[in-house]
């Protein structure tokens, strides 16, 4: 069991924690076993995290979109080249089968690619005036200036990709950036970090705190943080909205996707296709296939063949590369689950 609880990072400082912090561990939902364990921000963490990102705000803004090119490419680089260690802690934190988290490490690599080509293209705009004669000859100037500091609350199922949704951009368009990572999987947002520090990018203008909601809340609503974007459930989204005043908020809040299945579609594919829709990661997908509409035509033929191939899934250690299925994040998952079974039950529906 690790024992040395891992430090987060305030504006560039790998911050010493001591007795005033409180210790929280990262438990492996598959075998419950300590991951490791990080210490927690508390509110003077919070309050040096946005002094500093505040000042680092003022390089941030002052970057050439070639700057911002190069540290967000150094990134997309720097998580490539780790992709398999990241992969593994990712699994290890929120037991995501390996086979999907090396896809995350993808995707996450893409999206700073993604970012770093945006950086070149926030452009500006020329407006003529002469819509009446007063303004003959003369001309508007748009431009877009960064916001400042940006607050980043970021969810279990996706700790590195859906950390770069919100960094990649901010890094972009020129802010600061403070991150809340989930308290399910803070290690990999702390190994993220790592590859920040070396990136170029102003560190100031850079903090990852594991904390209390409590404390996240509090980031949220303070008035220097002019941006909230949040990933999580919608009562939480909602609710962190409706506090956060005048700022600007972004809020994913999870999907209700659903899946059409035409007579005219190729039985199998369709099939294979919603069953990993529907059950990769156990379910624990923003975009997972939630309900399916099936012609009536071909009803027996598509539920018998989508039964046979969810039974056919690999269950068991997320480690192994032929997982599919492993273990929901906690016990508060299993349940809520269940009841969703129970409760379509009582309302007639029929488990297959």
């Amino acid at each position: 069991m690790p024992t040395a609880p891992i430090r987060f990072f305030v504006g560039g400082e790998w911050v010493q924690a001591g007795d005033s912090h409180a210790v929280s561990n990262v438990i492996n939902p598959y075998d419950s076993s300590t991951v490791g364990r990080v210490y927690l921000a508390t509110e003077a963490d919070a309050e040096q995290a946005i002094r500093r990102a505040l000042a680092g705000f003022g390089k941030t803004k002052a970057l050439p979109s070639n700057q911002r090119f190069d540290i967000l490419s150094y990134l997309s680089n720097g998580i490539k080249s780790r992709k398999e260690e990241f992969a593994q802690l990712i699994t290890a934190e929120v037991g995501k089968p390996v086979q999907a988290s090396r896809a995350e490490v993808d995707r996450a690599v893409l999206t700073y690619q993604l970012a770093a080509e945006e950086a070149r293209r926030i452009e500006g705009e020329v407006v003529p005036l002469d819509l009446n004669a007063v303004g003959q000859n003369r001309y508007g100037v748009v431009r877009r200036f960064p916001l400042g500091v940006v607050l980043g609350i970021a969810p279990f199922n996706f700790p590195l990709n859906l950390v770069a949704h919100k960094l990649a951009p901010a890094i972009a368009s020129g802010n600061a950036f403070i991150l809340k990572p989930p308290p399910q999987a803070p290690l990999t947002s702390l190994k993220l970090a790592e590859i920040v520090e070396s990136s170029g990018f102003p560190l100031d203008a850079f903090s990852v705190l594991p904390c209390t909601n409590e404390l996240a809340e509090r980031l949220a609503v303070d008035p220097r943080v002019k941006m909230l974007s949040f990933t999580g459930s919608a009562p939480v989204g909602w609710h962190l909205k409706a506090k956060a005043g005048k700022k600007k908020v972004i809020l994913e809040l999870g999907g209700n996707a659903g899946s059409i299945v035409d007579r005219s579609a190729d039985i199998d594919e369709a099939v294979r296709k919603n069953v990993l829709g529907s059950f990769v990661y156990s379910g624990q997908v923003c975009i997972k296939v939630q309900r399916i509409y099936i012609h009536e035509e071909i009803f027996e033929e598509y539920t018998k063949g989508f039964v046979q191939a969810a039974k056919a899934l690999k269950t068991g250690d997320p480690k192994d590369p032929e997982t599919v299925i492993g273990p929901v994040i906690n016990d508060e998952a299993m349940e809520r689950i269940l009841s969703w079974i129970r409760e379509a039950t009582v309302q007639g529906a029929k488990i297959l």
